[in-house]
């Protein structure tokens, strides 16, 4: 693979000349793995449904040439009316195609070999990859790859795409069968080529009879053995956020240290390698010093430190998600959330804006009810994202014990879950649902130690370098209004930022929240990223002390959970509050969501920072 591209697939093959392959298949079949491992492209990677939305493609050498391959979403039929299989369908009737590669869960052969054989129906070329081969025969799948390609009419190949086993395989025969297709097809309208549902549940039946056995009577197995505990109605769910809390004991447990150590490393390049450069420098005055310095180093540099965190953090959420336990907490959760107008697939993105809203956000394409996606993007926004994290993490260390902040955190963990929850139950009347929940439990698989090392690093590089836009704006609009005019005090009252946050004062004094913290949440506003680069810049103007210890002195421990608690619910990012826009196609909804947010961050701080001054904290 030369790199990775997520233009327009069909644009770019009309400008490249490029052959090109579709990768197509149903959700939680290890498509994007197999994609992944195909081409070296790193697409996000989850086993749970419904984890691909985007068209990802990869150029990649096949043979003596070079190809283009699409990750297609994941999907259940080419007539679906969710906007996943929407896309599909689009992408399949306007696209030049050489080849497509159909990858299906060979445990769930039975339920998904109706997708094969709607493909064999659109007249190109194509080659059946059955992932999870290897653990077909502990379900009591039996499957004769001879007699079932002769069915369908297409190379079949048995694989396990996490393991790397029958891949090379599989790379053989697609491009043996790509170097035949000199001439591209274009599918044009899917639905007059597919065969009835009469027509494909019978081929199905015939194709299984012939070439699949099934024992309907699975012995028991690790899956089912964690099932009947993890899936418990009374324990489930309590060992779920029990699992949780463990994750954030260990995540703070290892994690500090080393963020300890990497920003006392980059203290020491401070003062032996930036300083220096400016003894060599006598022409720049001290303004630029502290521009350079005490503005963009010192700003990117607090967000830098707290890798390691973040780096830990992803690594335990893939665990979750790639184990296939993400799944069952939906399942856990369908039936309450139901009540609340949602469903089970509405957690997991919950659950997936942990690391970024975004993308949680663009999950929802999955949903086939514009309404359920509606009232999902009013609730995906509380998540608790990893931007987030970085602020409540530096907070509860520098104002709470080591025993004390994976509690405080994780209380706050429980809030983004009660606000979602709330913001669910009084706006359901305005969504209302009526689709049903498909979702598949795939059986459990502990991540590769690989697989976990490169999703933990693609995160937290990805946090870093594509936040640095955000981190460096900010940091530096902030740096310019702590210190304009130049002739006042730095932070101070007189200062662009002093003025600011004077302004903000009477809005926010109620909850606690001082001039400094103010000035941070407004420019927090274009990303989370900032608050933290720009406490550092806010404070290190004032005093020389670590940036921890001023916050300390400056606040007590009910306005740094105040001021957490509006971090933690007012506006999400500007990058956010982009794609509900561009999801929702509905200014008005956008703004609805953004006030609501903002809203409702005011009245619960308000609540909690007067509560507690009134009991006397």
């Amino acid at each position: 693979m030369t790199h990775c591209d997520t233009s327009h697939p069909a644009e770019k093959n009309l400008l490249g000349g490029l052959k090109q392959i579709a990768v197509l298949g149903m959700p939680n079949t290890g498509k994007s793995t197999f994609f992944n491992r195909f081409t070296g492209a790193q697409a996000n990677i989850g086993n749970w449904p419904g984890i691909t939305v985007d068209l990802m493609a990869a150029k990649v050498n096949l043979g003596e040439e070079i190809v283009q391959v699409v990750d297609l979403p994941g999907i259940y039929d080419l007539r679906g009316f969710s906007e996943d299989e929407a896309v599909v369908r689009k992408f399949l009737e306007s696209t030049p195609i050489n080849l497509i590669i159909i990858i299906l869960n060979s445990t769930q052969i039975d339920r998904q070999i109706s997708l094969a054989i709607q493909a064999k129906k659109l007249q190109v070329a194509t080659v059946l990859l059955l992932n999870m081969a290897d653990e077909a025969p502990t379900f009591g799948v039996g499957i004769n790859y001879e007699k079932l390609a002769e069915n369908l009419g297409m190379q079949v190949v048995p694989i396990s795409a996490k393991y790397g086993e029958g891949c090379d395989k599989a790379y053989q025969v697609i491009t043996e069968v790509l170097q035949q297709q000199n001439k591209p097809v274009i599918v044009g309208k899917v639905e007059d080529v597919l065969p009835s549902e009469e027509e494909i549940t019978s081929e199905m039946e015939r194709l299984l009879q012939d070439a699949v056995s099934i024992n309907k009577e699975i012995p028991e197995n690790l899956t089912t053995r964690l099932d009947n505990i993890l899936l418990h109605p009374v324990f489930g769910l309590p060992i779920f956020f029990g699992a949780m809390f463990l994750i954030f004991q260990f995540i703070y447990a290892l994690g500090i240290p080393l963020q300890d150590l990497l920003a006392q490393g980059l203290a020491w390049f401070k003062d032996n390698a930036v300083e220096p450069l400016f003894t060599f420098t006598p022409w720049i005055g001290k303004f630029w010093h502290d521009f350079l310095v005490d503005g963009i180093y010192e700003g990117i540099g607090t967000v830098a430190a707290f890798i390691p965190v973040i780096f830990l953090f992803f690594i335990c959420m893939g665990i979750v998600e790639d184990s296939g336990y993400l799944s069952r907490s939906a399942f856990l959760v369908d039936a309450f959330m139901e009540r609340l107008g949602l469903d089970g697939r509405s957690f997991v993105m919950s659950l997936m804006g942990f690391g970024c809203n975004v993308p949680a956000i663009m999950g929802l394409r999955v949903m086939r009810s514009p309404a359920l996606r509606m009232l999902s993007m009013l609730v995906i926004p509380f998540s608790l994202c990893s931007a987030r994290l970085n602020v409540f993490i530096f907070m509860t260390t520098a104002l709470f014990t080591p025993k004390q902040a994976p509690i405080v955190l994780f209380s706050l963990y429980l809030f983004s879950f009660a606000a979602a929850i709330l913001t669910a139950a009084l706006f359901k009347g305005m969504f209302p649902n009526t689709e049903p929940m498909i979702l598949e439990l795939p059986p459990y698989r502990f991540p590769t130690i690989k697989q976990m090392i490169t999703r933990a690093w693609n995160e937290a590089t990805h946090f870093l370098f594509w936040s640095r836009r955000f981190i460096i704006f900010g940091v530096v609009i902030i740096w310019l209004f702590n210190n304009l005019p130049t002739n006042v005090p730095p932070a101070s009252e007189q200062t662009i930022s002093g003025m600011i946050s004077q302004f903000t004062q009477p809005i926010l004094a109620p909850l606690g929240i001082n001039p400094q913290l103010a000035v941070a949440l407004i420019f927090g506003f274009i990303a989370k990223e900032i608050v933290l680069g720009g406490l550092a810049i806010i404070y290190s103007t004032q005093n020389e002390a670590g940036l921890a210890q001023v916050i300390a002195q400056q606040i007590d421990w009910v306005q740094a959970y105040s001021f957490m608690l509006f971090t933690l619910l007012y506006v999400p990012c500007l990058s956010t509050v982009a794609v509900i826009q561009s999801e929702s196609k509905s200014t008005k909804f956008t703004v609805m969501s953004v006030a609501w947010s903002l809203g409702f961050a005011w009245v619960a701080s308000f609540i909690f920072y007067q509560g507690a001054r009134f009991l006397g904290f």
